[in-house]
């Protein structure tokens, strides 16, 4: 695989104004060209969606998901830039495919890992720091997995960081951006809330045994 400078992704990113790790992918992808690392953006629907990214995305829809059994449920908004598109059966679609991805996704608490609190981000790097296979490996070194091993843990977090569930090759970030690029406005999801049927309930454990026992003593 040819070597990725700084230097080229930041060429592509300017002609094309898509994100650094879209660049660096794209670049690997083709082998370092230029050319073909473009149309590879292009065809993801990438480097429009990337353009678009700044331009106010006030309208939208919220979406729901009820998985099968009622017991899982989902709520979600996801913003657009027009009317127009937001009643369009396209993101109507794409809002639901993002209930539904949340559904599937237990652990996943925030949109992105910018959105995670710094308290978390600081209780996962502790937890890191005091594993044990951590205790005779050089400071710098420590330091290095610690930080491999919480920003993995903080993009399990991430629901635009998950594989798409319709098509792994995916990340649910870049399903997203293909369809901005393809629709011409930006799309932002912004929001979301997930249910789940008794959480959060403390339910009495009894003990049947002793409760017969109780009762004939």
């Amino acid at each position: 695989m040819a070597e990725i400078s700084a230097k080229l992704v930041k060429e592509l990113r300017d002609q094309t104004g898509a994100g650094m790790m879209d660049c660096k992918k794209a670049l690997n992808e083709s082998s370092g060209d230029l050319t073909k690392a473009t149309e590879w953006l292009r065809q993801k629907g990438i480097a429009s969606a990337e353009k678009k990214s700044g331009r106010t995305a006030a309208e939208g829809a919220v979406g729901s998901y009820i998985h099968t059994g009622a017991r899982v449920g989902v709520l979600v908004e996801v913003n657009c830039e027009t009317d127009f598109v937001a009643r369009g059966d396209a993101f109507q679609e794409l809002v639901r495919n993002v209930a539904m991805q949340i559904a599937a996704c237990p652990n996943v608490e925030f949109v992105t890992t910018d959105d995670i609190p710094a308290d978390v981000k600081e209780r996962e790097t502790n937890i890191e720091m005091g594993r044990d296979d951590l205790g005779n490996k050089p400071e710098a070194m420590k330091a290095k997995i610690v930080e491999g091993r919480v920003n993995k843990r903080l993009k399990e977090l991430a629901l635009l960081e998950q594989p798409f569930i319709k098509d792994s090759s995916l990340s649910v970030a870049e399903m997203v951006k293909q369809l901005a690029g393809k629709i011409g406005e930006n799309i932002q999801v912004r929001r979301f809330t997930r249910y789940t049927l008794g959480e959060g309930i403390e339910v009495k454990q009894e003990d049947f045994a002793a409760e017969v026992a109780a009762m004939t003593a």
